[in-house]
């Protein structure tokens, strides 16, 4: 049996945030869900002790979205970027008004972030 990616709290913290995904959440996740871009993604998805807001566990994409609270706290989204890393994924950011004024360009860097990525595992 693999080991567990998080904690029986975690699991239960990531089913809570699903029900509860913002508006940019909500708004990004009609794009990704359904296999869309080419990669099966999950929301609230739980790694360890942290929570990503978007995964693809298969392409091991993290997609994580900031809102204003996101200014406080850079150490605290440096060392859990660090640990997602650490864990074999690629992190990539955006902030919430991005994905509410400029979607398709959001999207856009997350296909470009796909196919980086094939292009690493193809080698």
């Amino acid at each position: 049996m693999p080991p567990r990616r998080t904690t029986p709290k975690g699991y239960e913290n990531a089913r809570k945030l699903r029900k509860e995904l913002t508006p940019a959440e909500r708004k990004l996740w009609a794009y990704l869900r359904g296999n869309k871009l080419g990669v099966n993604f999950r929301r609230q998805y739980a790694v360890g002790n942290y929570i990503a807001d978007f995964c693809s566990p298969k392409a091991k994409l993290i997609i994580e979205l900031d809102g204003s609270q996101h200014l406080e706290q850079q150490a605290y989204d440096t060392e859990r970027t660090k640990y997602l890393e650490a864990q074999g994924y690629k992190v990539i950011r955006f902030w919430n008004n991005q994905i509410m004024n400029d979607l398709n360009g959001v999207i856009l860097a997350i296909t470009f972030a796909i196919e980086e990525i094939k292009k690493g595992n193809a080698k």
